[in-house]
């Protein structure tokens, strides 16, 4: 898989932070999957992160690895984190179910939804606001805007 096969867009929001991803993720995505989530790790109390996996085209095991590191982070650090996963795949559920890890995640259906829910349970505004920083990574001598 080439580099630009991954595409990774991250937005802040207060409550959580979406990470969508799409295209290919194998083992060398995972490497960019995971730096992508220790970055944004401290945008949100928890943290809460909501991954939309959906429009990926291929995965192998290595999504399975980044949510798992995910997890394993997060009973570590002991934070009172939340994983969200939006609109996965009947595969990625299975593979969930299989490798015991379905019952530590959360499963939404919409992502917009997902997020106002979160602001009405914190008692914000249900009009999110997002704000898309880029989290900046350099590869290969120049700088990409998202992960």
């Amino acid at each position: 898989m080439s580099r630009n096969g991954l595409r990774i867009e991250t937005t802040r929001y207060v409550q959580c932070t979406v990470v969508r991803a799409s295209g290919e993720l194998d083992h060398a995505g995972r490497v960019r999957f995971s730096a992508c989530i220790n970055a944004v790790w401290d945008w949100s109390d928890g943290p809460v992160l909501v991954f939309d996996l959906a429009d990926l085209d291929f995965y192998d095991s290595s999504v399975i690895g980044v949510l798992a590191m995910a997890m394993q982070r997060m009973e570590e650090e002991g934070d009172s984190g939340r994983i969200i996963l939006v609109r996965p795949s009947d595969h990625l559920l299975s593979v969930l179910r299989l490798t015991d890890l379905l019952s530590h995640v959360e499963l939404r259906a919409n992502v917009e939804e997902t997020v106002a829910e979160l602001m009405m349970q914190s008692g914000e505004s249900a009009s999110p606001a997002p704000s898309r920083l880029p989290v900046i990574i350099q590869t290969g001598g120049r700088e990409r805007g998202d992960c």
